[in-house]
């Protein structure tokens, strides 16, 4: 039985992930639960998993839930914690012994270093800590006796299947493959009056508002990309982005030899966590059959990646290519960028002119990288990048 830390439980991974749980009760436990804000769902998740404890990032929602126990539901002994070391004492906790990294964003990063530092395994749906800290995280998690790193990510579950028994002398190229996003075909100028209604349509996944908004800019593959080459250790000039609007094979890889490898399935988050919770066995059946005489299963395409439409994945093959803090650099200023188009505040090709104009002015970022530098530098970033939002 895996006794896990769930970490943004209200949120799209967080949420399947319970389900998987919950139809599964004699092979997990959950020990842990966090969230941003959300208390409400949170307040459900307590009432039916019973964790020792949770943390809400926000205190002003973690001492509202308390008073909503104490006077509500006396019965109930989850400790409520709050903030930074909330997450990391939900993360670290001596309960688990699994724990799945599904925060948005850079707030994820913290949490999940900790948790490698105390020998708890990683299910990691949260792209940032790889992109932003893969040097860090990666030799924590390689050689004997360390933790499992188990990719949660559609893609690079797909890829880590592909390369099960396999030699990794024998990888050639990654074949990332990407929906195309609500755009796919549009030319750039078409872009400029792109609504948020529009930008959050996502063709074929349900997610949450951050990344849905990074599959219409196409940044999504851009974190990708980078996530991939710390995990299979490869650069990035053998990662090759592939646009697949069926979003039925989940990604591949190309043998040295010539042969080209796949993982296929249904557009579901539920197989991949399911992969990840079970490894290195396989867990029961869940979803609905696959089935490849459907509609779409028999006519797959494939194209590729317009770069100077979807300007994002450009940069960040260059970013990945240059490492060190810059990655850190473009991903905090995207966050900012996206949040802000999120409220209404900019333009959806605002994003990307945000992106690329903070990582111009930041191009010579340097310094050690420890956790501590990256979430500097992550924070000199965002201030920047609101500066550059001001003057659009």
């Amino acid at each position: 039985m895996r006794r896990l830390s769930i970490l943004g439980s209200t949120g799209s991974i967080g949420t399947q992930t319970l389900e998987v749980v919950r139809n599964n009760p004699d092979d997990f436990e959950v020990a842990a639960l966090t969230c941003n804000r959300d208390i409400d769902v949170l307040l459900k998740q307590i009432l039916e998993f019973a964790p020792d404890m949770v943390s809400v990032a926000d205190s002003s929602k973690a001492d509202e839930l308390r008073n909503t126990i104490r006077t509500s539901y006396p019965q109930v002994r989850t400790e409520v914690l709050s903030g930074r070391e909330g997450n990391i004492a939900a993360a670290t906790s001596d309960n688990c012994d699994t724990v799945v990294g599904a925060i948005v964003g850079i707030a994820g990063l913290e949490p999940v270093y900790h948790a490698i530092l105390e020998g708890k395994d990683i299910a990691l749906a949260n792209k940032e800590t790889l992109v932003t800290a893969g040097e860090i995280i990666m030799p924590l998690v390689t050689g004997e006796g360390t933790p499992d790193l188990l990719p949660v990510d559609s893609e690079h579950c797909a890829i880590w299947q592909c390369l099960w028994g396999e030699k990794r002398a024998n990888l050639d190229r990654i074949l990332i493959t990407a929906s195309g996003g609500p755009f796919r075909g549009k030319k750039r100028e078409e872009l400029e009056a792109v609504t948020l209604q529009q930008a959050l349509a996502h063709p074929t996944w349900k997610m949450g508002g951050k990344i849905t908004i990074d599959s219409a800019t196409m940044m999504n593959k851009g974190l990708e990309v980078i996530e991939a080459s710390h995990l299979f250790g490869i650069s990035t000039d053998r990662i090759d982005v592939v646009v697949h609007p069926q979003s039925i094979i989940h990604s591949m890889i190309r043998l040295r030899d010539g042969s080209v490898l796949a993982q296929m399935g249904k557009p579901s988050m539920i197989l991949p966590i399911m992969v990840a919770l079970y490894y290195p066995e396989r867990g029961p059946e869940l979803i609905e059959d696959f089935d490849p005489f459907a509609v779409g299963a028999n006519n797959l395409t494939f194209e590729r990646c317009d770069t100077d439409v979807f300007g994002l994945v450009k940069l960040a093959y260059e970013v990945g290519s240059h490492g060190g803090l810059l990655p850190a650099v473009m991903n905090g200023a995207n966050e900012v960028a996206v949040s802000h188009f999120l409220a209404g505040k900019i333009g959806f090709l605002d994003i990307e002119r945000t992106v690329k104009e903070v990582c111009s002015l930041m191009s010579g970022a340097a310094g050690s990288m420890t956790i501590d530098t990256i979430l500097d530098t992550d924070r000199e970033a965002r201030d920047r990048a609101l500066e550059v939002i001001r003057g659009l």
